[in-house]
């Protein structure tokens, strides 16, 4: 009979824990994300739809802009997970290669920009107490960790582009390579 209870008690503590990680939420990141939305949709209708889809039309023409440079800015100015939004602005071709690429940026820049991704920069804290250990200055290895990024996020991006164009062929359709201006 313990058992059953336990196991009752357990089972209701895990939806207490997921309250309490929902609470976390709504006090934490939720409104900032709102916020930043707010920043951005602010920006977007002062600068004008069609500014940004030029832009947009710019970084789309060109692979290094469109998975290096783009998702690089993006995660400097915004942050993870609002970096991510940007690719609303890109065609649809090229939406999941570009969500590829920004969302290794959000990782891989936060050795040099922690604000980018501040609930992960444990992992390269914990590369970089190994270095500090040894008497060594981190920003070395700052500085290498964000260029191994941009390099391997552009592959990223690249390949999930060449993956795209497989199921493209595969499933028959074509997605749009020209951006569509929305309008208000």
């Amino acid at each position: 009979m313990e058992f059953i209870v336990n196991l009752a008690s357990g089972f209701m503590n895990l939806f207490s824990l997921g309250g309490e990680q929902f609470v976390s939420w709504v006090t934490g990141i939720i409104p900032t994300i709102v916020m930043l939305l707010v920043l951005m949709n602010a920006i977007i209708a002062l600068v004008g739809d069609e500014a940004i889809a030029k832009l947009a039309r710019v970084c789309t023409g060109n692979p290094l802009l469109r998975y290096a440079v783009l998702p690089f800015v993006s995660a400097f100015m915004l942050g993870n997970p609002m970096a991510l939004s940007i690719g609303k602005f890109m065609p649809e071709f090229y939406k999941p290669c570009y969500y590829a690429a920004a969302t290794y940026h959000c990782h891989t820049n936060s050795g040099i920009f922690p604000h980018i991704n501040a609930s992960e920069i444990f992992i390269y804290l914990g590369i970089a107490n190994g270095i500090t250990q040894l008497g060594l200055d981190t920003t070395p290895l700052a500085i290498r960790y964000l260029l191994v990024g941009i390099v391997c996020n552009f592959i990223s991006g690249w390949a999930t582009e060449f993956t795209t164009k497989l199921v493209e062929k595969q499933q028959g359709k074509k997605l749009s390579r020209e951006l569509k201006v929305a309008t208000h």
